[in-house]
């Protein structure tokens, strides 16, 4: 599929975000991280922000507007926004009553907008994060809250924001968002993979006369495959597999949802409808409401999903209340008057409000010359990172490592040039990283960034002890952001034998040595994840696929360590 695209194909959801808000600019206006309504709403309302990375369209920005959601934030491709731009979102969205954000269950999203979340409580802000879980290929019956979520967006947030449009209060939202989310299902195929701007190829094929089953939104492929079947096969296999997974007392009413991934035909799609309400009528299946269309699409992916959510009488007349945003309307909605705010649409910087000590810029300098050279260092690795990435995962860890520390590197320059000292800079190539990087890796990066900085402070030099410390310091921020254990295959694989060896060698006093020692170690742990199966991330679902491949994760932050441990030798 050729795709449309200027000089930089990483600039390429930039742009679209900003051609959507020019286009829609009767609903929306832009605000750094992404877009809120641009008519007024009344204080008092619990707000909405709903959102993860782009490439979905529909969702999440085309669904700001009265009725629906107040705002939306806007990662990269398939990558999640960082915590700077949901907090963004949400300050702009807020009015007074308490903020929800809205997500499907993936793991850099749980990262990035918990920290939102945090930053918000920190003001006194009571915001919460609803995680939408409503695949049925993800995760077993009985680990329901443990599943991704899927096309199964659009219905759990269109009731939830009609709750809140009510007037509710946040308790109460909260409790009907709980409702709906487990009162909703969602199982879908892949006839082919999706091609992210740039790319040569797609992410992945599907094998000639076959079908992936159980497709991820992010370029993943399914966790199985089958011969291809035809439209009333295809429609029967979903409707057999969402009721043979459908929630306890759910009664026999639904809306159906027949989404498109991108490239899937309308009258394929129409056709395979067609069999979908053939086959739940048979079941005694009430189609109280059936839509055909693209709901929440994964760039061109050929491949289409079905969504189940059953009704009852208090998600009935939510789900029937009216909306209206630039890509799903629903009634009548009230003429709402423009909001003329202004909003702030760049992105603040880390600034250095004091110059650290003389001793401390000289640490600082070090520093810089480190990320520039880690900066380089991924950018040569970047397709390597990515193919590791793409056998279970998205394979956007090169490209979101090498943007990230790219990030970091140039803050640490222009923060050096202000006469930072060693926290400042860190905290600010941390925030940099998040912020550019998006994804779970760049939320880990730049809270370990952020915790080494904490550390060494901005006043005093950094000796062998003090970098033991820091180094605690970034993993037990991994660890608390992340909730990963050793054996789970992730970076802390490599982390806590790094950490471990680097706090044993601390007594030798050598720094060359000690760094040279925890690094070895680091590269064992990360070659160790070759055997493990994901259980964490957007990786869990395809685990078994993981098996025999070292995690990405891992891999990069062993060669991050070794090369400033070359550094420390030289």
């Amino acid at each position: 599929m050729a795709r449309l695209i200027n000089d930089d194909p990483v600039n390429y959801a930039e742009e679209a975000l900003q051609g959507f808000a020019q286009a829609n600019a009767r609903y929306v206006k832009p605000v750094y991280g992404g877009v809120v309504r641009s008519t007024k709403t009344a204080q008092g309302k619990v707000a909405l922000v709903v959102g993860g990375g782009s490439g979905h369209y529909p969702a999440f920005a085309g669904w700001v507007g009265p009725g629906f959601a107040d705002g939306a934030v806007a990662g990269n491709i398939f990558a999640s926004p960082s915590g700077a731009q949901a907090y963004s979102v949400c300050k702009a969205a807020d009015r007074g009553a308490g903020i929800l954000i809205g997500f499907g269950n993936y793991a850099g999203d749980v990262l990035h907008f918990g920290q939102a979340v945090e930053r918000l409580a920190s003001e006194g802000i009571d915001a919460r994060t609803l995680l939408v879980t409503d695949d049925i290929a993800s995760a077993p019956h009985d680990e329901h809250l443990r599943r991704r979520g899927i096309a199964g967006d659009l219905p759990v947030f269109k009731v939830t924001a009609a709750a809140c449009e009510a007037g509710k209060p946040i308790d109460e939202v909260v409790a009907i968002f709980d409702r709906a989310n487990e009162r909703c299902r969602s199982f879908g195929v892949a006839f082919d993979g999706c091609t992210l701007p740039g790319a040569d190829d797609a992410l992945f094929h599907v094998e000639p006369g076959t079908m992936g089953i159980g497709l991820g939104i992010h370029g993943e492929p399914g966790i199985d495959s089958k011969p291809l079947g035809t439209a009333d096969e295809i429609a029967e296999m979903l409707v057999e597999g969402l009721l043979g997974d459908r929630p306890d007392e759910s009664g026999s009413r639904v809306v159906a949802l027949l989404n498109g991934l991108g490239s899937a035909p309308y009258e394929d799609l129409f056709i395979v409808y067609r069999g979908v309400a053939r086959a739940l009528g048979e079941a005694g299946i009430e189609i109280v409401e059936g839509e055909v269309g693209e709901f929440v699409t994964s760039l061109d992916m050929n491949g289409l999903s079905l969504t189940l959510l059953w009704l009852d009488d208090v998600i009935e007349p939510l789900w029937f209340a009216p909306c209206d945003t630039p890509a799903y309307r629903r009634g009548s909605v009230t003429e709402a008057e423009a909001d003329t705010t202004e909003l702030n649409n760049e992105r603040p910087q880390v600034g250095v409000e004091q110059p650290g000590s003389e001793v401390s810029q000289a640490v600082a300098a070090r520093l810089a010359e480190a990320l520039a050279d880690v900066a380089a260092l991924l950018k040569e690795n970047e397709k390597k990172l990515g193919d590791l990435d793409a056998v279970a995962g998205d394979g956007d860890h090169g490209v979101g490592m090498a943007r990230g520390s790219h990030a970091a590197a140039e803050t640490a320059q222009r923060l050096l040039g202000e006469g930072a000292g060693a926290q400042t800079l860190l905290v600010g190539a941390g925030d940099s990283w998040s912020d550019r990087a998006g994804g779970t890796s760049g939320a880990l990066w730049g809270a370990m960034l952020t915790a080494v900085g904490n550390t060494v402070g901005d006043s005093d030099g950094v000796d062998l002890a003090t970098q033991a410390q820091a180094a605690r310091a970034a993993l037990e921020a991994a660890i608390r952001l992340g909730g990963a254990s050793v054996g789970d295959k992730t970076l802390v694989d490599a982390l806590v034998p790094f950490v471990e060896a680097f706090e044993a060698a601390v007594d030798g006093g050598d720094a060359s040595a000690a760094w040279r020692a925890a690094s070895e170690e680091a590269n064992r742990g990360a070659e160790t994840t070759k055997d493990f199966a994901a259980k964490l991330g957007r990786a869990r679902p395809l685990g078994q696929k993981s098996v025999g491949t070292p995690d990405p994760g891992a891999v990069s932050l062993s060669m991050i360590v070794a090369r400033i441990a070359d550094g420390a030798a030289s």
